[in-house]
C-alpha cells in the first residue's frame, strides 16, 4: 500500500435492497413463500464503492437518490463508511432506487431492479464532478445508470489518463463500444458470451479475443466464472486465476465485491494477477453471509486468505 490512499471515482447506482430468503427460486408464474425479509443498502455502484473503500482506497461516489428518508439515510450511511458523497444528488419527486432479491437455500438469486433516481444520473451531473474523476487514480462504472452518464465519465477519465474499469451489468446492447477506451472489462460468463459474439470464452482463444477486444478499445477482459477459475486476457498476458473454495450462503454481492477489490488493488499498484487473486478472495468471502454490503471483507481479511491461492 502507498502511504497515501489511492483515489477511486465510482459512478453507479444506489438502491435499497429487499432480500427475501426462499427454499427455492420460483419459476415463471409461480408463487413461493419466503422465510425471512431483510431490507439493506445495495445498488451495484454503492456495493462496489464500499468494496473499494474497505480495501483502503479513498472513494468518491457519483450517483443519485430520491429526496426521501431512504435517500438521506443512505448518504449518511456512506459517510459513516468513509466515502466522499458530494457527488450524490438528492432528487425531489423521485424515489430512491430499489432492488427486489430472492435468495434460495444454495445462495443463488434472482433480482428485479427499479431504477428510481438512478435513472436520472446525467452527463451534466458527471461533468459538474469532473475533478472527482480526472484527479482520481481509477474510475469504476457499471450499467445501472444511464449509459450517457457512463460514457461521459469514461471520456473524462480517458482525457486525464485515469485507469478505467467497467462492469457492464446489466448488459445493454446499446453501449457505444469503441467510442471510449476501457482498460479492464469485468464480466460473468453470460456477459462474456454476449460481448465476444462467436468467440469461445476460453484461454486457448486468447489471441482472437485480444484482437476482438482491441477493435472495441478494450485493453483487458476479466471473466468471473463462479467457483471456477477466473479468466484474464490483457494486451500482454493471458491466464486463469484460482478462486477461494467456500460454501456460499448468498451470492448477491460477490461480483460487486470482486469489482471493487480488483479496482482498488490495481489503483494501489498491484500487478494484474495479484489484483485478480485478491478480488477472487473478496468475492468468495462475501458469499458467506447474506446481504450485498455488510459481508464485503476488508483488506486485512482478504490478505489473510490470499495465501491459500498460491502464486
Amino acid at each position: 500500500m502507498p502511504d497515501s490512499e489511492p483515489a477511486i471515482a465510482v459512478i453507479g447506482s444506489l438502491n435499497v435492497d429487499y432480500v427475501a430468503k426462499v427454499g427455492r427460486l420460483p419459476v415463471p408464474g409461480e408463487t413461493v413463500a419466503a422465510s425471512d425479509l431483510e431490507i439493506v443498502h445495495g445498488g451495484k455502484g454503492a456495493n462496489q464503492a464500499i468494496a473499494a473503500r474497505r480495501q483502503g482506497c479513498a472513494v468518491r461516489m457519483i450517483g443519485s437518490v430520491g429526496e426521501d428518508d431512504m435517500g438521506r439515510s443512505y448518504i449518511e450511511y456512506l459517510k459513516e463508511e468513509g466515502l466522499e458523497t458530494d457527488g450524490i444528488r438528492l432528487l425531489a419527486g423521485i424515489s430512491t432506487g430499489a432492488a427486489f432479491i430472492s435468495v434460495d437455500a444454495d445462495g443463488e438469486n434472482t433480482i428485479v431492479v427499479c431504477a428510481g433516481a438512478n435513472g436520472n444520473t446525467s452527463p451534466d451531473q458527471i461533468r459538474a464532478r469532473d475533478p472527482f474523476i480526472s484527479e482520481s487514480d481509477a474510475l469504476l462504472a457499471q450499467f445501472e445508470v444511464p449509459l450517457s452518464a457512463v460514457v461521459e465519465a469514461l471520456k473524462i477519465a480517458n482525457r486525464a489518463g485515469v485507469l478505467t474499469v467497467v462492469n457492464p451489468s446489466p448488459m445493454r446492447s446499446t453501449f457505444p463500444w469503441a467510442t471510449v477506451e476501457i482498460d479492464y472489462l469485468i464480466v460473468n460468463e453470460t456477459e462474456a458470451d454476449e460481448i465476444l459474439e462467436e468467440l469461445p470464452v476460453e484461454l486457448g482463444a486468447a489471441p482472437e479475443i485480444r484482437e476482438f477486444l482491441l477493435g472495441r478499445r478494450i485493453n483487458g477482459l476479466v471473466v468471473t466464472r463462479g467457483s471456477d477459475s477466473t479468466l484474464v486476457i490483457s494486451r500482454d498476458e493471458a491466464f486463469e486465476a484460482p478462486t477461494l473454495p467456500v460454501l456460499p450462503v448468498d451470492t448477491v454481492g460477490a461480483g460487486d465485491a470482486f469489482a471493487g477489490c480488483f479496482t482498488a488493488r490495481l489503483a494501489s499498484g498491484e500487478s494484474l494477477r495479484e489484483a485478480v487473486l485478491a478480488a477472487n478472495c473478496a468475492g468468495a468471502l462475501t458469499t458467506l453471509r447474506t446481504g450485498a454490503q455488510q459481508p464485503i471483507p476488508d483488506r486485512d481479511r482478504v490478505d489473510q486468505h490470499r495465501a491459500q491461492l498460491g502464486d
